[in-house]
């Protein structure tokens, strides 16, 4: 077992043994798996069918978060725990009542957007950020009350802010970086970081490289001091690793990720051809098992050791611990 607790906030990989081994080598004790992009709820409930079977396929390797508590036993296992998420909130269609089934289900985090208008909140793509819907302003109760993380990683800036002020519990961007890093559409405002460490939420640092400066070219030394500038204005403990990693995936999945079913036309996200593919991996972040070099980056760029540990995991476990069992 890896004495230091890591967790990945963000991953949807071509899920096999072989990824699997990878996150147990890199020494990882927790992966949040997106469930869902567009999937409707029947759907779903399929997409959380093939997790049972995987957990009964490799238990030696992998056990289901139903509970924070999961990942302590997870890291004492020598396993790796896996937590749910939605990046969009497209499962729950337009039924209320579908956010705490959901939960009950170990659905512990959800997406308002996917880049475009959902039925709750405006996605980044847009042109128009409407803001908070009043079905998003009823869900986002309902989430604060089973225990349900809002995730704005994929949402527009008004939109964002809105959510940090209407909800009671913490907001957190699971995977996306600072625009004043690089200026992509997914990445986030000065103002939204202070509004998420303000809320008690965290940022989970992107590794996908259009969300990096330099993109595959960016260097570890680059992305530290992302790390270490982000941690001046929001705090050492509201930020984490939420790194996107999408290992093995056919590029069907990325045109699934962009166009859904509301598009005949190719998404380019960003609206350049060249991000019509997977683009090369970090020349020292290709899988799970590099996790280890990000955390000696952080010890290299000045780091003391214990805030690499709550960098690396113990950030988001006390998050998830603190936010996500339901209100009475």
């Amino acid at each position: 077992m890896h004495d230091l607790l890591m967790i990945d906030g963000l991953q949807y990989s071509n899920w096999s043994e072989e990824i699997f081994r990878q996150m147990q080598a890199g020494g990882l004790s927790a992966v949040h798996a997106t469930i869902a992009y567009h999937e409707n709820a029947r759907e779903t409930l399929s997409r959380l069918g093939e997790w049972n079977r995987r957990f009964e396929t490799w238990p030696e390797l992998i056990r289901p978060v139903r509970e924070a508590s999961d990942i302590r036993l997870a890291h004492q296992e020598g396993r790796i725990g896996i937590f749910f998420g939605f990046q969009n909130c497209s499962p729950i269609e337009d039924d209320i009542c579908l956010v705490e089934v959901f939960r009950q289900l170990g659905v512990l985090i959800m997406q308002l957007t996917y880049n475009n208008q959902s039925l709750l909140a405006s996605g980044c793509y847009e042109t128009e950020d409407n803001g908070i819907s009043r079905f998003g302003r009823q869900v986002i109760r309902e989430m604060n009350r089973v225990g349900m993380l809002i995730d704005m990683s994929h949402s527009a800036e008004r939109s964002t802010l809105e959510a940090i002020e209407l909800s009671s519990r913490p907001v957190i961007v699971s995977h996306a970086n600072p625009s004043s890093f690089h200026a992509a559409k997914r990445n986030k405002s000065n103002a939204v970081l202070r509004g998420i460490a303000e809320s008690g939420g965290l940022l989970g640092f992107s590794t996908y490289p259009f969300h990096l400066k330099g993109a595959s070219g960016c260097s570890l030394e680059s992305f530290c001091d992302m790390v270490a500038n982000t941690a001046e204005l929001m705090g050492v403990e509201h930020i984490g690793i939420g790194t996107d990693l999408c290992q093995q995936q056919p590029l069907q999945v990325l045109e699934w990720m962009r166009n859904g079913r509301w598009s005949k036309d190719k998404d380019y996200g960003e609206g350049s051809k060249d991000n019509a593919h997977w683009p090369s991996p970090l020349q020292w972040f290709r899988d799970s098992r590099d996790f280890p070099v990000i955390a000696q980056g952080l010890r290299d760029r000045g780091f003391a050791e214990d805030e690499v540990r709550n960098i690396m995991g113990l950030n988001w476990l006390r998050l998830l611990e603190s936010a996500t069992p339901a209100q009475n």
